[in-house]
């Protein structure tokens, strides 16, 4: 059985992840959507807000679970039991990094394996950080996220203002 990762820090969650979801789910058997917990970042959403809107938009796919995570992501793997990391990238820039970090991940663990997904066209510009931005000046980001979310996002700047 083919267990596989997408890690990351979702915050938020947004279409160009769901497409790096969606397409991942189809590769493999069972795809872990693994949230970080990172306490360096100031998050806009909670570590179970985070989840439970990953919850929300993957719940048509039967073989996507999501969990959240501390520490090492290979520590998590063992963990889970799952070999393989999913990463979407966006451009040549993120390759450089995520190559890196692939590598230094395959280092701790000779039976993780790095997947990069490209992101399809229409999400190649599209980051957490664009949607935060657009959402702090109040501007539209219908194309950025599900409409479920969108009241969810401007009320996180609501409360800090």
């Amino acid at each position: 059985m083919k267990k596989a990762i997408y890690p990351g820090s979702f915050d938020p969650v947004t279409f160009g992840h769901m497409d790096i979801i969606t397409r991942a789910s189809q590769l493999v058997d069972e795809l872990v959507v693994g949230v970080l917990n990172n306490s360096a970042k100031n998050s806009l959403f909670s570590l179970p807000e985070r989840v439970s809107m990953i919850e929300e938009m993957t719940r048509d796919l039967p073989n996507v679970t999501v969990a959240s995570f501390n520490g090492l992501l290979v520590d998590f793997m063992n963990e889970i039991g799952a070999t393989i990391i999913v990463r979407g990238l966006r451009a040549v820039t993120d390759f450089e990094y995520e190559l890196q970090i692939a590598q230094a991940n395959h280092v701790q663990d000779e039976r993780i394996e790095t997947v990069f997904l490209t992101a399809d066209f229409k999400y190649s510009y599209l980051s957490s950080t664009i949607v935060k931005e657009f959402a702090s000046y109040g501007g539209d980001i219908s194309h950025f996220v599900p409409q479920c979310f969108i009241d969810r996002i401007y009320q996180k700047y609501s409360q800090k203002g």
